[in-house]
C-alpha cells in the first residue's frame, strides 16, 4: 500500500495516469487491510503484540498520509481530515510501541522496522505542503530527524551485535535505507529557509545506506516469500523521491549537480521493478492454498 502510493508520486512527472493507477491499487490494498481488521480483530490484537507486525503497522498510517494527497484534489477538506486522522493515529501508535517495547527493550527484539514507528512520521513533512501545514511539517520533520539519530545507533549496535535471526525477518533490512531519505525529502518539503550542508549531509546519509542495502538486496531475494518483501517497496522508492528533490532543490538554490539526474534514473528504475516484483510475488500467494498461507503467516510472526 505505501509502496504503491510512494510510486505514483515518484512516477507522477512521467505520467499522471500512471500515478492514478498506483494510486488505485494503494486505495484497494488500504480497503484490504482494513477488511482485515474489521473481520479478524482478535488476530490484528494478537499481531500488535510482536514488535515486528506492530511497527510495521505504521506504514498504514503512512500511506493514508500520501493517499490524502492523491484524494486533496478532489475531496478537499475530506482530505484534510484523513491527513490529520493519519497523523494521529500515527501518533497513538508511537505512544503505544514506546510503552509495549521500548520501556523494557529487548535487544534481540529490535529491527529496523523500528524506524517505520519513529521516523515514519516525517511523511507527514513530505506531504504538509498540500495541506497548507508547513509548519506541522517542520515540527514533525524535526522529532523525525531526531529519532534517526538515535535508532541509527540502536538499530546498527542491534544488527552488529545479534547477527543470527530468523530469515523471514531478514528481509526488513532494507528498511535501512529508508528513514534518511525520507527525512531529507520531509526537510526540502517542509523546512525554511532550507541550508546546503544539511541537504548535504542526509543526501550523503541516505546514499551510503542505500550502498549498503543494495549490496545486501541480491541475498534477500533469493529467499522464498515472506511479508516482510514488502520492504522491497517504499525503501527505495523514497530514497528515489528524496534524490529526486535534492536535485531539483539545489538546482533551485544555485547549486546544481547535473550528475543527480543519472542517479535519479537508476534509483527510480530500481525502486518501480521492486515495488511491481514485491506486488506480483504478493498475488501469488494469495492465491496459493489457504494452509500454504496460514504457515508463512505464523513462521513469520514467530
Amino acid at each position: 500500500m505505501l509502496g504503491m502510493a510512494a510510486l505514483g508520486n515518484l512516477l507522477q512527472s512521467y505520467s499522471e495516469g500512471v500515478r492514478l493507477v498506483c494510486g488505485a491499487i494503494a486505495a484497494v490494498t488500504g480497503l484490504l487491510v482494513l477488511l482485515k481488521v474489521i473481520l479478524y480483530p482478535k488476530q490484528f490484537a494478537e499481531d500488535m503484540k510482536n514488535p515486528v507486525t506492530a511497527s510495521v503497522s505504521g506504514t498504514f498510517t503512512m500511506a493514508l498520509m500520501l493517499l490524502a494527497g492523491y484524494a486533496k484534489p478532489y475531496l478537499n477538506s475530506g482530505a484534510d481530515i484523513i491527513w490529520y486522522a493519519a497523523i494521529v493515529l500515527h501518533i497513538v501508535l508511537i505512544v503505544y510501541f514506546t510503552a509495549k517495547f521500548m520501556v523494557h527493550l529487548d535487544m534481540t527484539k529490535v529491527f529496523a522496522s523500528y524506524y517505520i514507528v519513529y521516523v515514519g512520521i516525517v511523511v507527514a513533512s513530505v506531504t504538509a505542503p498540500a495541506f497548507g501545514r508547513t509548519g506541522t511539517g517542520t515540527v514533525l520533520f524535526w522529532f523525525g530527524f531526531a529519532a534517526l539519530l538515535v535508532l541509527l545507533a540502536l538499530v546498527t549496535y542491534r544488527y552488529m551485535k545479534y547477527k543470527n535471526m530468523p530469515e523471514p525477518v531478514q528481509p526488513l533490512f532494507c528498511i535501512y535505507t529508508a528513514p534518511a531519505s525520507l527525512c531529507l525529502a520531509g526537510y526540502i518539503q517542509s523546512v525554511q529557509p532550507k541550508s546546503v550542508v544539511m541537504i548535504s549531509f542526509l543526501a550523503i546519509l541516505s546514499t551510503l545506506i542505500y550502498l549498503v542495502v543494495l549490496v545486501r538486496l541480491p541475498a534477500f531475494l533469493k529467499m522464498r516469500f515472506y511479508p516482510s518483501y514488502a520492504a522491497f517497496t517504499f525503501p527505495f522508492v523514497i530514497t528515489a523521491i528524496g534524490m529526486k528533490m535534492t536535485a531539483a532543490c539545489l538546482a533551485n538554490m544555485g547549486t546544481p549537480l547535473p550528475f543527480l539526474n543519472y542517479v535519479v534514473l537508476i534509483e527510480t528504475i530500481i525502486a518501480a521493478v521492486l515495488t511491481i516484483y514485491a506486488l506480483i510475488r504478493y498475488i501469488a500467494s494469495v492465491c496459493r492454498q489457504p494452509g500454504e498461507q496460514k504457515a508463512a503467516h505464523v513462521e513469520t510472526t514467530t
